[in-house]
C-alpha cells in the first residue's frame, strides 16, 4: 500500500454538481478524511488550478488527496494516489495509493489482480447521479465486499444515515458530504 499515515474512513468525491460546496465540505470533513478529485468537466489548466486551491485546504486538514488521473499526473500535482477503473491503475511502479472503481465481483477481482489498495464499490444505494438505475442494496453490497480481500469503500447514495444503515467502516459520497 502507498505510504499514508492512516486509511481514511470517510471520502469526499468531487463532481461538477458539488463544486461550489467543496471548500466548505473539505473543512467540515473529519481531520484525516479522504478527498478524490475528479472534475472531468474542466479544461486541463482550469482543472489543475481548481485542484491546487482545493489541495491547500485538504492538506491543511490532513486529508489524503487522490486524483482521478494517471500516476504521472498525480506525482506532478502532488497527490497521494490515483483513482479509476482497475486497468487504469496498472502497472504499479510507485508508492501511490491506488483506489479502483467496481460495480461487480468481476471488477473487484480485477482490482485485486492489478494490486489496488482499495476498491470503491457502487452503487450501494440509489443515487442522484443515476436516477432510476439499479443499486446493490445493503445485503448484496456486503456480500460483494466480503469477497474483496482489501478495504472496500461504499459509494452510491451514501450519507451518514446510509453509512449507519450499511454498517460498514469506509464510505464515500459526492452529494451526501457536500
Amino acid at each position: 500500500m502507498a505510504v499514508i499515515q492512516h486509511f481514511p474512513r470517510v471520502w469526499l468525491l468531487s463532481d461538477a454538481r458539488n463544486d461550489s460546496a467543496l471548500e466548505a465540505a473539505l473543512l467540515r470533513l473529519p481531520r484525516g478524511s479522504g478527498f478524490i478529485y475528479r472534475h472531468y468537466h474542466l479544461a486541463p489548466q482550469e482543472r489543475l488550478a481548481r485542484f491546487q486551491r482545493l489541495a491547500r485546504i485538504a492538506r491543511a486538514r490532513g486529508h489524503v488527496l487522490v486524483l482521478a488521473d494517471s500516476a504521472l499526473t498525480a506525482r506532478e500535482w502532488g497527490a497521494d494516489g490515483i483513482y479509476g477503473a482497475a486497468l487504469a491503475l496498472y502497472p504499479r511502479r510507485d508508492d501511490l495509493l491506488r483506489l479502483a472503481t467496481a460495480h461487480s465481483l468481476a471488477e473487484i477481482a480485477q482490482a485485486r489482480r492489478v494490486g489496488a489498495d482499495a476498491v470503491l464499490l457502487s452503487p450501494a444505494f440509489a443515487t442522484q447521479s443515476h436516477p432510476g438505475a439499479p443499486c446493490l442494496g445493503p445485503v448484496r453490497w456486503r456480500l460483494l465486499a466480503a469477497q474483496a480481500g482489501m478495504p472496500v469503500i461504499a459509494l452510491g447514495g451514501m450519507n451518514a444515515r446510509n453509512a449507519r444503515r450499511l454498517d460498514w467502516p469506509y464510505w464515500a459520497a459526492i452529494d451526501g458530504l457536500s
